[in-house]
């Protein structure tokens, strides 16, 4: 079926799938993207032969109804397209992993309750193979931002007098805007950090730090995320990390927020009441900043729910998913 492609880009892409077959992988997890490819090449760039910026940034504009999974599914695939052509030395645009800059936004990835779920027992499955805090640690943190909703910089750089492990509050004062705030553990929260606590407490006494590395300090930000996508792939073995959504330890927080409004959605709530609190909870400087994570939910939901989508959509900032 692959070899039905016939765009300029066609021999490229053909090229990229029998290698990954050759690599072991099923030649059916390609095909979707690649004839989608194609087709939009054969359409708008019917005489390109290179994977330009050009055409991976017209491709993925993101269609109407599409979930936010699927769209991270092609944009790894077009990622994974153009460092294969880059390996085999010929020139193409390799999608940036990464694409907040200025004005321009990273489409955040929502965890699934079952991806959740596979990916701290993943987290946690490291334990039983190492005999140091660290596992603990990794546990402990990962979940401490997801269930809180707080910014990673918040959870790496937590300060041990900043926790208070008797009523599970947290003051959070490494925070954007330099504005401190507190948060509340939930019990099985606190009962894990409290358990974490007294092991950090044996091996790092001196550490004015709740997560510290072996010297004491903080565990660096590239560290951490390097770990948490391990992690993520680890908990989707055979699939091949090209086609994995590019995740941060910031999606966590993504998560928290939109579990938050799914579940006032669920029960009734009216969420121009509710968004300020989640806006106060999240440290957000911007009203607006907490109104983005709607466009987060199904859109099945949001529009069973009766929500004035054209007013919400007024106090959302310009999104750009492209830049340098």
């Amino acid at each position: 079926m692959s070899r039905c492609l016939k765009s300029g880009l066609a021999p490229a892409i053909r090229s990229m799938i029998d290698y990954k077959v050759s690599r072991g992988y099923e030649e059916s997890t390609y095909l979707p993207r690649s004839h989608s490819l194609d087709r939009y090449c054969m359409e708008h760039f019917p005489g390109e032969t290179s994977l330009t910026r050009e055409v991976v940034t017209g491709w993925l504009e993101r269609h109407p109804g599409e979930s936010i999974g699927y769209f991270h599914s092609r944009a790894g695939y077009a990622r994974g397209l153009g460092k294969y052509l880059t390996s085999m030395g010929i020139p193409a645009f390799i999608l940036p992993e990464k694409f907040t800059s200025g004005r321009s936004c990273f489409l955040p990835y929502i965890f699934t309750d079952s991806e959740l779920k596979e990916l701290f027992h993943v987290i946690d499955a490291q334990g039983s193979r190492e005999n140091s805090l660290q596992p603990f640690l990794l546990s402990t943190v990962f979940r401490l931002i997801y269930t809180c909703g707080l910014r990673p910089n918040e959870g790496r750089m937590l300060k041990r007098e900043s926790v208070n492990l008797k009523t599970g509050e947290i003051l959070i004062t490494e925070t954007k805007g330099h504005k401190e705030r507190i948060v509340v553990m939930s019990d099985d929260m606190t009962g894990l950090a409290a358990s974490y606590a007294r092991l950090r407490d044996a091996a790092y006494p001196d550490s004015p730090y709740f997560f510290p590395d072996r010297n004491g300090n903080p565990y660096s930000s590239p560290w951490m995320q390097n770990k948490f996508k391990a992690f993520f792939a680890a908990a989707n073995p055979g699939v091949d990390p090209d086609m994995l959504p590019p995740v941060r330890i910031y999606d966590l927080r993504h998560r928290f927020a939109s579990a938050a409004l799914s579940r006032w959605l669920d029960s009734g709530e009216n969420l121009f009441n509710r968004l300020p609190y989640l806006r106060a909870y999240m440290g957000h400087k911007e009203l607006s900043a907490t109104v983005y994570y709607i466009h987060l939910l199904p859109e099945n939901l949001v529009k069973s729910a009766g929500i004035d989508w054209d007013s919400l959509r007024r106090m959302i900032p310009e999104v750009e998913l492209w830049d340098e």
